[in-house]
Order: structure tokens, then sequence, then C-alpha cells
């Protein structure tokens, strides 16, 4: 077992009706003006919902201002604009409403209004950020996992950078999580929510390093879960049962408790996938089903051991004949699992006219952070990037 920080400092208020508790929680944690960042008035329900928060606010008599505007892979521009409106509304507290994208801009916004300079250094790495203003979340799309996380993740448009910040003080104070406001989720967009969820932990159980046996079993239990619920919710997309055990799963899969007692984390497939989305709009969940058989192909000669431990514990394949073998029926199991419930499980899937020179520049972008880190027993190098990539 190797040492470990384990902190989750989110209040999470959970169950039915629970966005009822927006106005205390925002005065709990010292929001007097608070900017409402939402995607729009698109959805019925969730339109319903701003309506309902708002009318929430001025009835505790905290004053309010909205941006919405937010799309899949939240841009730059947007969090410069939020930052523009916090600074001369003097906002002290962002409410992020909907799914990854409005939580990460919310912490761009909220750490760009509160440093000096400017706020892309932070996701470049160039600076690191001293404070952030205090964001909270109402959940209504399960996937990210942002939500209970200290980290967020933005693209820049002008050069189709996609980066990513982790810093302690952009952790939520609170998520309101009722799973019954995704009942009116499209089914794709659900399948797409269970990918990412189910890629979290997926990622950092392929991890290297020594792994402890509770955490293994966490893990396994966890993606477990969201296969299932993912299998009934494709058949019932109004089972209630199964959107409550989603959206806690994609908290417990983000927020570092499936990591615990690693001694490093590697995001290969999440790396890859990043730049479908900067570079091709590719919604994130299906970036990495996309990307992830290929990989999973392309690495399974280096950990079998790892990956027929998933195959018997995850995908329930018989421990009949060598490691390899057996991890490469949990590959193909996966990948039906994928195709089950209907996103895409190769880069042909997606249809994209990628030259050369994009190519390049996205296998140079995915492998950055693993050349930063050459420890890695897998360091996905741009060679390998480019295999992946290619791979029909």
């Amino acid at each position: 077992m190797n040492n470990f920080v384990y902190h989750t400092p989110t209040q999470v208020v959970f169950g039915e009706q629970a966005e009822k508790q927006v106005s205390d929680l925002v005065r709990t944690y010292g929001g007097s003006k608070v900017l409402i960042h939402h995607y729009g008035n698109e959805v019925s329900s969730i339109s319903t919902l701003i309506d309902r928060v708002k009318e929430a606010l001025s009835a505790a008599q905290i004053d309010y201002v909205c941006l919405d505007g937010i799309v899949p892979n939240p841009r730059l521009s947007k969090v410069y604009e939020g930052i523009k409106l916090c600074k001369e509304e003097k906002v002290d507290f962002i409410l992020a409403i909907g799914g990854g994208s409005a939580i990460d801009s919310a912490k761009a916004i909220g750490l760009g209004a509160s440093n000096e300079g400017d706020v892309w250094d932070f996701y470049t790495g160039k600076r690191i950020p001293k404070r952030c203003i205090s964001v909270g979340t109402i959940l209504t799309i399960p996937a990210s996992g942002s939500e209970m996380s200290s980290g967020s993740v933005i693209t820049k448009e002008e050069d189709a950078s996609k980066c990513v910040c982790f810093h302690p003080s952009t952790a939520c104070k609170f998520a309101i999580m009722n799973p019954d406001i995704t009942l009116s989720l499209p089914t794709y967009q659900t399948a797409c929510g269970c990918a990412d969820i189910l890629m979290h932990t997926l990622e950092r159980y392929f991890a290297p390093g020594e792994h402890l046996e509770l955490t293994d079993q966490i893990s396994e239990g966890l993606m477990r879960t969201v296969i299932k619920q993912a299998k009934v919710l494709r058949k019932d997309s109004q089972n209630r049962a199964a959107r409550w055990e989603v959206m806690w799963a994609g908290s417990l899969s983000h927020n570092g408790l499936t990591g615990c007692g690693m001694d490093f984390t590697d995001y290969p497939i999440h790396d890859l996938g990043h730049e479908l989305s900067a570079h091709f709009d590719v919604t994130h969940g299906a970036s990495l089903t996309a990307i992830y058989d290929a990989w999973a192909r392309y690495t399974l000669h280096k950990i079998p051991e790892r990956f027929s431990k998933f195959a018997i514990n995850v995908c329930g394949i018989e421990a009949e004949g060598t490691k390899e073998e057996i991890g490469f029926k949990g590959i193909e199991a996966l990948r039906a699992f994928f195709k089950y419930i209907g996103v895409p499980t190769t880069m042909g899937d997606l249809k994209l006219c990628i030259d050369e020179e994009t190519l390049n520049q996205m296998a140079t972008s995915a492998s950055q952070y693993s050349r930063q880190n050459p420890e890695f027993t897998y360091a996905l190098t741009k060679e390998d990037a480019l295999v992946i990539f290619k791979s029909k």
C-alpha cells in the first residue's frame, strides 16, 4: 500500500428535490452576488429548473446575474466573457447549472476573476493560481465528475488546444444532485455520460504501479454498476433507479476514491480523446469509446495481468487461457458493451477526415503529458498516439 492523501471538500446534497436547498447552501458558503452559469433554455426541464433557482435566490434576497451559452467542450472565449461579468458585477459566488461543461467553465471563470493575468496560463502550466471564487453546482448531466473533482478542462478555439487545470481551490463547495432531473436526457447523451464515468475509473484501474486490494474492489464494483445500469437505461431511459445509481457513480468515479494508494495516474485515453474533442468537437464520452479499443489492443501485451483481472472481475470472463488471452476477451466484451449502448467503438465510426498535419499536431499534444513524466510504465509517445489514431 502506498501513502496517499484523500480529501473531498465538496458537500453533496443528493436526492429528490435536492435543488430546493440551493439558497441555503449559497448563503452558507458566503454567496451574496451570484453568477448563474448555464447552457441556456433549449431544454424545457432545465429551463424550468433555472427559473426555480432564480425564484429561490430572489426569495432569499440573494442578488444574481446570468451567463448562458455554454457548449460541450467549453470555450475559453466564454470564460473570458464570464470573468469580465464577474468583475463588473462584483460576483462572489458562481452557480453552475448543467454538466461538466458548465462546471468546468464556472471553475475557469472563478480562477480568472480572482487572480491577476490571463487565466489560460493556469491551463498551460505557466502559472499556478492562488484562489478561486467559490463555485457550487446543480448537476443535470452525470458524466464528467467535475462536481467533486478539483480539475477543469477548457478549449482554446484559436488553435484547438484543450488543456486541464487542477487546483484545490476550484473544488465545488457543494454539489446538488437530484437524479430525477436526468430522466429527460436523450439516449445518446446518457450513453456518452456512462462511458465517461466508466473511463474515469478504468484509467485509474489500469494505471501502473502497486494497487490496493480495497481500491481495486471499489473500482470493479463501480464499473460493474455503470455497465449494468447503462444497459438498463438503453432499454428504459425512464428507469429511475438506474438514473440514481449512475449519478452517484459519476461523482465517485472522479473524486479520487478509485485512485487511492497508487503512485500516480496516467490518462492516455483522455489525452487522446481530448484531441478529437478539441479539433472536431466530438462528444467527450464518444471520443473515449472510439479510442479505447485501439488503445487497449495496443497496450494489452504490456500489462496482461491487469487486463486479465479486469476481464474476469468486471466483464465476467472465465479464467481460462493465458492472461493475454483472457485480457483480449475482456477488450472484446467492453467493445460489445459500447456497441450495445450506441456509442462509437473505433475511429472509423466517427467518420472524420483528418489530414496529416492535424494528425501530427494531435499526436504531439496527446503525448505531451507522458513526455513530461517519462517514469510512466507505458508512457504514451507520439508514435504510439499516431498508431492509435490511425487504427480503423
